[in-house]
């Protein structure tokens, strides 16, 4: 994975490099096709370098086209020198990208917009993040989705809170997104990514309570009810309905194919994924065709909250943000009231991140850049709470312990295989 990360983002960067040093050799009198094109692989090559500076933090920054014998010349250049670039290719590639594309899946304005305020909270420059993200929400082009619950579906494809997605088509560019998250008796999905105890405990009740308050009504025996719908619309739990009209009981003992003692493939913690599993892709799990959404609005009301919060600059317009997504139609938990502290607004926003954008690919990022994994990643991982002879038990998967260790690990390494083909990667 960490060399994969590297090799195919510098791939794709120096496509780029290669493309914007040749598209200008291309005759044609459609002048702004060429234009917006070289927008959005600037956006592209952006998105890229953000990845690599989120993950490895200082690497080499190359615009041009290269050698083989130059690239075993390269030395690492400052993240802050990086993230510079990646402000000054998205302001640009926005002031060129239209706010709609006729072809679903391409960048436009919004989503180079969006994609810098992810830069730049990154980066900590809280000023710019806010900005950019207050540009999208005054396109007055986006908006909330009314269904939580469909959103991840077919039938929600290319809707209003979509701003830049990866386009997926059954039998032509298909994915297997079925296949790898579902759960092992819905055709041997492989359940290779599963929620856990840490997470579904995160969900609120629908008073908006913890379940740790002691006046939330929250029954052990019964956790998932009166919950945020959140947890119910993205994650399987004893009872809910598979995709092949059975019911999910992944209890062990249960002799279900699901049951965590079943079988290896089937999932450790007693849960399994329900977000982007759709029944339509039952039949043939390993060719999908539901997009996979990589910014949408919701986040980009929650990366402007978190923006003000962290600058101090807390005003009406968070609370107001945290709410729009919070009073979702199918989700309307109660809304914040007042103006908390910036403490309190930190662990708000924190927590709505956790639950909003669960399996969306931003939580590994999120926790790194606010450096509280060392506190919460080491330790067993628990999952599903039962009953077995009127007995609560949690499930603990004593498979692995896992830890972090943040002098190092809140960076991954240059891949070896780079280091030794050029000593300059230290």
């Amino acid at each position: 994975k960490i060399l994969n990360e590297w090799t195919n983002a510098y791939a794709g960067i120096q496509a780029a490099n290669s493309y914007l040093v040749n598209v200008d050799q291309v005759t044609t009198s459609n002048t702004q096709i060429i234009s917006t094109l070289k927008a959005e692989v600037r956006a592209l090559r952006a998105y890229l370098y953000i990845k690599l500076a989120a993950l490895y933090g200082s690497v080499p920054l190359i615009t041009t086209p290269i050698t083989l014998e130059e690239s075993r010349t390269l030395t690492r250049t400052d993240v802050n020198q990086i993230w510079d670039f990646v402000t000054a290719e998205l302001k640009a590639a926005a002031e060129v990208l239209p706010i709609t594309q006729a072809e679903k899946g391409r960048f436009t304005k919004g989503a180079a917009l969006a994609l810098h305020a992810r830069a730049m909270l990154y980066a900590e420059r809280f000023s710019e993040a806010a900005v950019s993200a207050k540009q999208v929400i005054d396109l007055n082009i986006y908006d909330i989705y009314p269904s939580y619950e469909n959103l991840f579906s077919y039938v929600a494809e290319n809707n209003t809170e979509i701003i830049l997605d990866r386009q997926f088509s059954k039998n032509v560019s298909p994915n297997g997104v079925f296949r790898l998250i579902g759960p092992w008796s819905q055709q041997n999905s492989r359940s290779a990514y599963v929620p856990t105890k840490a997470l579904t405990d995160s969900y609120q009740m629908d008073s908006g309570k913890e379940i740790t308050d002691p006046s939330s009504g929250f029954d052990p025996q019964h956790p998932y009810t009166n919950r945020d719908p959140r947890l119910k619309y993205s994650i399987f739990t004893p009872g809910d309905q598979l995709p092949d009209g059975t019911i999910y009981d992944s209890r062990p003992g249960s002799g279900t194919a699901d049951a965590v003692d079943f079988s290896w493939f089937a999932t450790q913690t007693g849960y399994n994924i329900k977000k982007y599993l759709n029944y339509e892709d039952y039949p043939d799990p390993a060719n999908g065709g539901i997009n996979l959404i990589l910014i949408r609005y919701a986040d980009v009301l929650l990366m402007y909250a978190e923006a003000m919060v962290e600058n101090n600059s807390i005003d009406q317009s968070v609370v107001d943000a945290i709410n729009e997504v919070r009073q979702r139609p199918d989700v309307n938990l109660p809304p914040i009231t007042g103006i908390p502290s910036q403490e309190e607004l930190r662990k708000i926003v924190r927590n709505e991140r956790k639950v909003e954008l669960a399996f969306e690919g931003q939580r590994y990022f999120d926790i790194r850049r606010w450096k509280i994994a060392e506190d919460i990643l080491p330790g067993q991982v628990y999952g599903l709470t039962y009953l077995d002879n009127d007995v609560l038990k949690t499930i603990e998967v004593t498979a692995y312990t896992r830890v972090f260790d943040p002098s190092k690990d809140y960076y991954w390494p240059i891949p070896r295989r780079e280091t030794e083909l050029n000593p300059a990667l230290k």
